[in-house]
């Protein structure tokens, strides 16, 4: 049996030819060109794709859209919550100084221009407690225990904010407010030593503690003010309550004791009006009105 061979035109047909015995001439295939089968593909696609509905991109548009939107306000709000607590943050730490600081200088001012000279010891336990020594004394020791508040906050605060910028937890702002307030507060502490020693030598080894104890004991004596304005003001109040209580019952008994009266003198006055109008139908008013009444018909006829 002859074996055959297949033959590719660049036409795409096939030809069979026999083998070397054959003579024969090749025959031409009857199957379709090999080119034309992707145009077949290519032509379903279309017909797929055209036989979409438009309306589905538009929704799958609007989803897209709206994802996108949702991604983007979540965004914006969370960054305004940021710039909202890293706002508290800073205003935290906007410290300013006391008024008490500048009163001090304008006293030290003045008792200077009175003769009055930094550094110098009184010569006696009586000028120390009356002299320019125990003005200018008396002011920085004010102006120390309006600091404590200041200084105490920062205490409190160095340990928390060290620790959020160790773990990069911060802000630049933040840690830069801190700073801020942190150097302010320092160089206050050290101003004020300065100036305890300008008045009295070594005393800054003990003004602040000193300025601590007087500040707690103010501050417990108002606290104490306050409690007792506030018990005061509700034994008041309900002192208050009682008397118009007591007002409201007393006007409630003498209401119903006036409304008792106009009552009994509503029901008299009824009462005489019955009566009168009794004896004005006996005395004769009716036997005139029927006379009347006859006499018209008498002179009708």
């Amino acid at each position: 049996m002859a074996e055959e061979t297949v033959n590719i035109n660049p036409d795409g047909s096939t030809t069979f030819e026999g083998g070397a015995g054959a003579g024969t001439g090749g025959e031409e295939s009857t199957m379709p060109p090999v080119a034309d089968t992707p145009g077949m593909d290519e032509e379903t696609i279309q017909q797929v794709v055209k036989g979409t509905d438009p309306a589905i991109y538009l929704l799958l548009a609007v989803v897209l859209i709206g994802f996108l939107y949702f991604l983007y306000t979540r965004k914006a709000r969370a960054d305004a919550e940021d710039e909202f607590f890293a706002s508290l943050e800073e205003e935290k730490f906007n410290l300013q100084l006391p008024e008490e600081v500048d009163e001090y200088y304008t006293v030290k001012e003045k008792l200077i221009k009175a003769g009055w000279k930094p550094g110098t010891v009184p010569e006696s336990k009586e000028a120390a407690q009356n002299g320019p020594h125990r003005v200018i004394a008396s002011a920085l020791m004010k102006r120390a225990m309006a600091d404590i508040p200041l200084v105490t906050h920062i205490q409190k605060e160095s340990a928390g904010m060290n620790k959020l910028y160790s773990q990069s937890m911060c802000s630049v702002s933040q840690w830069r407010s801190y700073q801020a307030a942190e150097a302010m507060v320092s160089s206050e502490v050290d101003e004020v030593r300065a100036e305890a020693d300008e008045i009295e030598p070594g005393w800054s080894q003990h003004i602040w503690r000193q300025a601590m104890q007087y500040h707690t004991m103010m501050k417990q004596k108002h606290e104490l003010e306050q409690k007792q304005a506030a018990e005061q003001a509700a034994k008041r109040r309900e002192i208050e309550q009682r008397v118009n209580e007591a007002k409201m019952k007393q006007m409630s008994s003498e209401d119903k004791e006036a409304a008792a009266e106009r009552a009994a003198q509503e029901l008299l006055q009824a009462e005489e009006r019955e009566r009168e109008s009794k004896k004005a139908f006996s005395s004769g008013g009716a036997t005139a009105i029927k006379k009347g009444f006859l006499d018209s018909k008498k002179k009708k006829k």
